[in-house]
């Protein structure tokens, strides 16, 4: 072959050689350059494209890395066979078709699990990311402690005893990519032999976990102040999975009574123990935060579970597990052998990110942030005060609508999506159906909107909701 006919055009990201590189690839991949066909030079297919010669020999050693051609001294370059070589197959446009009708978009979504896009630190984050990866010896891309690192382990024991009155050593603490791999862990653990008692509503996701593990789950419905103990000692479990600070979804805060109730349960027995989901304990507006359950734990029954995703963001995957010391030993039999799921360069920029008190100042500024759209919210909801009632607004970043005027869960978020405005039905959230609480309700988290759209979403809502 003399000669390639390449339609080279001046684009913006996308350079000459990148542009040579595509068009000969391609043609090899189709077949219509064939295997053992000779290519041009360098020199001549630069004459003939009118580029310079280093802008073909970049295209060249591009393909010559990539196993699409070969040089051999004196001869040229030679198409090579590519039977072998790993190639992606082309998008389906009908594919990602079906994949948007499938997710539609609402201009106003109440999405549960939600962040402020514009409060990530991406400024600090970056700076830390990158002297952290300047600052490398070469032992960050090493495996590491199964249980996280140490030194990361100690900021998180310092920031919970701080924050939350948790009481724990670093050698408690387990780092993971989510709680979904932290309690996986714990099944490892513990074994087979417990039940579990979970609220219901609760948080599905563990739920599925531990249905997939091959537990028996309890359902119990809550009462306004979370879990009640009374229906514990009534039924079987001897493992409860409790979030006081938040319950999830109906957003209620566990008072100081009904926690020492719950610790005197786990007390009783001789092999019971409390999961305590701390998910989003850093968000609250009415009064002084309460201790965690942990904190007040005398007889080592609480196993702790925290996440830095709710604070940070969804996609940063670090949580972490406080184990009983009385779980220690079983943790080094059973699970010490699972390495770790989160790189040891996260863990490092998390670390910094903590110790120098980037965390503490990324909290305050969004409390406030989610404060003013908090109350933004509710101020907006009084105008439909005849229609439903707000429950589960002093924590947390999403609330509790419980409906007045007739209207079932049902229709209610119908409608509400007929208006481009997304709600969450509580029945999404249940074990099984509701046995005492009768009240249609939805649900709003409203971490993601910004306050003028939250105004408009709800000035859709009343359209939508009145005349039922």
């Amino acid at each position: 072959m003399n000669e390639l006919t390449i339609s080279l055009t001046p684009k913006k990201g996308h350079p000459m050689y990148e542009q040579i590189y595509n068009y000969i690839r391609d043609e090899i991949q189709k077949g219509s350059i064939k295997a053992g066909e000779k290519l041009p030079s360098t020199r001549a297919l630069s004459v003939h494209l009118g580029v310079s010669r280093s802008t073909v020999d970049m295209a060249y050693e591009q393909l010559l890395a990539e196993g699409y051609m070969a040089s051999i001294p004196c001869k040229g370059y030679y198409v090579c066979e590519i039977d072998q070589l790993y190639k992606l197959p082309p998008a389906k446009a009908e594919q990602e078709e079906t994949k948007e009708a499938k997710s539609p978009k609402y201009p106003y979504e109440f999405t549960m699990n939600g962040i402020d896009k514009d409060g990530f630190p991406y400024n600090i984050w970056r700076k830390i990311s990158k002297n952290v990866l300047n600052e490398d010896d070469g032992t960050l891309f090493q495996l590491g402690d199964s249980q996280g690192q140490e030194s990361l382990r100690k900021e998180i024991a310092v920031y919970l005893h701080h924050a939350r009155g948790v009481n724990c050593q670093a050698n408690q603490i387990v780092v993971g990519a989510g709680n979904d791999y932290l309690l996986l862990l714990l099944h490892v653990m513990l074994g087979m032999k417990w039940k579990i008692a979970m609220d219901n509503p609760t948080y599905i996701s563990a739920y599925k976990a531990f249905e997939k593990m091959g537990y028996q789950v309890c359902p119990m419905e809550p009462d306004d102040k979370g879990m009640d103990p009374e229906q514990l000692k009534l039924g079987e479990a001897n493992l409860a999975y409790v979030m006081p600070s938040h319950q999830f979804p109906l957003g209620s805060v566990m008072p100081i009574k009904r926690r020492q109730e719950l610790l005197s349960w786990a007390a009783e027995g001789e092999d019971r123990y409390l999961i305590e989901d701390d998910y989003d304990s850093e968000f609250r507006y009415k009064g002084k935060p309460i201790p965690s359950l942990q904190g007040f734990d005398s007889h080592d029954r609480v196993i702790y579970l925290g996440t830095f995703s709710r604070s940070l963001a969804p996609a940063i995957r670090i949580s972490y597990m406080v184990l009983p010391k009385r779980l220690l030993k079983q943790y080094e039999k059973q699970a010490k052998s699972f390495s770790v799921t989160v790189s040891r360069v996260d863990q490092k920029i998390l670390e910094v990110f903590l110790r120098d008190g980037h965390f503490e100042r990324h909290l305050n500024r969004m409390r406030g942030i989610y404060r003013a759209k908090h109350d933004c919210l509710l101020n907006e909801l009084r105008s439909i005060h005849d229609i439903c009632r707000v429950r589960g607004e002093n924590a947390g970043v999403h609330i509790v609508i419980e409906m007045k005027n007739g209207m079932n869960e049902q229709e209610a978020v119908r409608r509400a999506k007929d208006m481009g405005v997304r709600l969450y039905g509580l029945s999404d959230y249940c074990i099984k159906p509701l046995e005492k609480r009768g009240i249609p309700t939805v649900l709003m988290g409203y971490a993601s909107l910004k306050e003028e759209e939250i105004k408009e979403a709800v000035s859709r809502l009343k359209k939508a909701w009145s005349g039922f």
